[in-house]
């Protein structure tokens, strides 16, 4: 019996057993997987930095540095946080397996590792890893401010447009420097692990970025949307000044912003008749007729505030 996973994939090993190593890459080979090797949490990290894996099948236990650190650091760097890390241990204690997957592991075997169901984990992660990557790029393109974090706050992935954000208040987008690490990565944390919605993430001067809990995109992966804490000040300026419900006073917002029903649909995860009904509601309230002239007593109060 074989499984063929392709000739294009490339999957690091990383184990101080000779014995192991050997036994690995042979059963990668046969299946047409390229096999890298490193017998060191040390070395498996200079290695990334000039190959970047599909794949990482990380020993738990070795001496200097150990697969949960060296899996922490992978995670760590935003080049390298998106590849799937799957341990190998003797450890099937509940506490070393929590232990992997709170270091950003997606899985784990035990030892001695069984080839053929080491590869159909293999092949099971690659196509989820596949399927994320198409999925951010997906989300790149629809121009939302995402963030992707850890449960320790660690930024694994955010979209240009969170970047941007970040970067027109914060002045630069560094989640290595030391301002960052301190204020900025401990709240993130806050966000998910409370589920919180418009949580204060950054403020300075009078700009401020919101962060908002949205799910878990992967194992050990949790997506956040980023707003700007002025625009929530303005929708809320509109829903108390012009009585509107929280929903129609967004819509009135982006309108005024130039939106179309579509684009205010997508912002919103609706459906864009969905909009247009709150647009009826809104038209009725403000005694107008149509959009133009609702965007312009919304533009008035905002520009008057």
């Amino acid at each position: 019996m074989s499984i063929d996973l392709g000739s294009s994939y490339i999957v690091l090993v990383v184990d101080d057993s000779p014995e192991t190593l050997s036994l690995l890459t042979d059963t990668l080979e046969d299946a047409g997987i390229t096999a890298l090797v490193a017998r060191s949490g040390g070395a498996a990290l200079s290695l990334i930095e000039r190959v970047t894996p599909d794949v990482i099948l990380m020993d738990a236990m070795m001496p200097e540095m150990d697969g949960f650190e060296a899996c922490r650091r992978i995670k760590q760097n935003k080049a390298t946080a998106h590849v799937p890390v799957i341990f190998m241990t003797g450890l099937t204690d509940t506490e070393h397996v929590v232990m992997g997957l709170e270091a950003g592991g997606v899985d784990y075997v035990t030892k001695p590792v069984a080839p053929f169901e080491m590869l159909a984990r293999i092949r099971v992660h690659l196509a989820n890893s596949r399927m994320q990557q198409s999925a951010r790029i997906a989300l790149d393109v629809a121009g939302r401010t995402l963030l992707a974090v850890n449960r320790r706050g660690d930024v694994l992935w955010s979209t240009p447009q969170a970047a941007k954000l970040l970067e027109r208040v914060l002045g630069v987008f560094d989640t290595d420097s030391p301002a960052w690490q301190k204020d900025v990565r401990p709240r993130l944390g806050d966000v998910v692990d409370q589920r919180a919605s418009d949580k204060t993430l950054v403020t300075m001067g009078s700009a401020t970025v919101q962060a908002s809990y949205l799910g878990e995109a992967g194992a050990g992966e949790f997506l956040l949307h980023l707003g700007d804490g002025a625009a929530a000040n303005d929708h809320l300026l509109l829903k108390q000044r012009l009585d509107l419900t929280a929903r129609e006073a967004e819509v009135l917002l982006w309108t005024a912003q130039g939106k179309s029903n579509r684009d205010i649909a997508e912002i919103l995860q609706c459906s864009p008749r969905t909009v247009n009904k709150h647009l009826e509601q809104i038209y009725s309230k403000l005694g107008v007729e149509n959009r133009t002239a609702a965007a312009a007593i919304a533009v008035r109060l905002l520009i008057d505030k």
